[in-house]
């Protein structure tokens, strides 16, 4: 999806009067014109486009950097009833340059689409300065695009060169600039442009990759008819429509994530409605889970049966230091009253021999 302001220089001299082209070479302009117009915006929301007339009384600006159809066709209309003169191709660029350097939006890159349907005369028709004028558009970051029709295809003749050729060769860099040529015939203007390198980088976006495109849209497949695009419509024709349906349902989605973490249980609510409440019988064991509840039945009376051993031998620790420790009392007692009988033996002595 380029990001560009792009500015559109017309011709409206003497030669736009000529019917070769359906109904006549202005009113096919005017029709690519719009074709161009639709593209660029529908192509991102924040291009803009201008547009500018060469000829007449001399280059004039009509209309700057704008979203509006409606200020497009009124320009086109106003540019209708000015159709003279002879086409100023230099002036006409280096005032569109002008004026895209003063376009709102820095982060827009700078595009100059020309039509051109008249001879080549004066600076136009030298090579030399044509090459110097695209060059300081190529040092500016300033792309151009030529659109050739009626009198302004270039027949080359022996050692002549298409001068428009290679203007549009030195402006270009990494191949962001174009030039195609629409001979009178069965095919528009504006149906040339749209499948002309011109914007098939803007219409890119709304062709599935199957089909050689750089668009999210998948292709439509089967017979059915039904429509293949997001919310059923074609983001390439209604960008703004499908970016509002896209936020709401994604506020719509925050809304109800919301909701929900509001009205959501407590997490000792949530496990307790997470355990089965199921009331039906469970399913007879088979085999291997009867052999596996048993094992971990006798694994668990062993452990019943250690640990009443272990209460009993310590009750008997116990039983026997308490025993131990009546015998060292008695063993106590026992020595006083030996040491006491000891004692008196002498006096009991003393008084027989007396």
């Amino acid at each position: 999806m380029p990001l560009e302001a792009t500015m559109m220089i017309i011709d409206n001299s003497e030669y736009m009067r000529n019917g070769d082209y359906q109904p006549t070479r202005f009113d096919a302009q005017s029709d690519a014109v719009n074709t161009i117009f639709q593209t660029k915006i529908d192509s991102n929301p924040e291009n803009t486009v201008g547009i500018m007339t060469m000829a007449g009384k001399g280059p004039e600006v009509l209309v700057t950097h704008t979203k509006d159809l409606g200020q497009i066709l009124q320009a086109l209309h106003t540019s209708s009833s000015k159709i003279g003169g002879q086409i100023d191709i230099p002036t006409g660029i280096a005032i569109a340059q002008l004026a895209l350097k003063h376009r709102e939006n820095k982060n827009l890159r700078q595009r100059i689409i020309v039509f051109v349907a008249s001879p080549l005369e004066g600076q136009a028709a030298d090579e030399k300065a044509m090459v110097k004028l695209a060059k300081k558009l190529k040092k500016n970051n300033v792309a151009v695009d030529v659109v050739c029709y009626g009198d302004g295809i270039e027949v080359t003749t022996g050692e002549d060169k298409e001068v428009l050729r290679a203007f549009v060769e030195a402006a270009s860099s990494g191949d962001n600039s174009h030039i195609i040529s629409v001979p009178p015939g069965s095919v528009l203007l504006s149906d040339a442009l749209i499948s002309s390198p011109i914007l098939s980088g803007d219409r890119s976006s709304s062709i599935p990759t199957e089909l050689g495109g750089t668009g999210d849209i998948p292709a439509a497949s089967g017979s059915g008819g039904a429509s293949s695009f997001e919310f059923g419509v074609d983001p390439s024709l209604d960008p703004e429509l499908a970016m509002a349906l896209r936020m709401s349902m994604q506020e719509a989605q925050a809304r109800e994530a919301a909701e929900a973490a509001a009205s959501a249980p407590p997490a000792s609510a949530q496990i307790l409605a997470a355990a089965p409440t199921s009331t039906t019988a469970p399913a007879e064991p088979t085999d291997d889970e009867e052999e596996r509840l048993l094992q971990q039945a006798i694994t668990l009376s062993e452990q019943d049966v250690d640990m009443e051993d272990d209460d009993e031998e310590e009750e008997e620790e116990e039983e026997e230091e308490g025993e131990g420790e009546i015998d060292e009392d008695e063993d106590e007692e026992a020595a006083i009253a030996r040491a006491i009988e000891l004692s008196m033996r002498p006096q009991e002595e003393q008084k027989d021999k007396k």
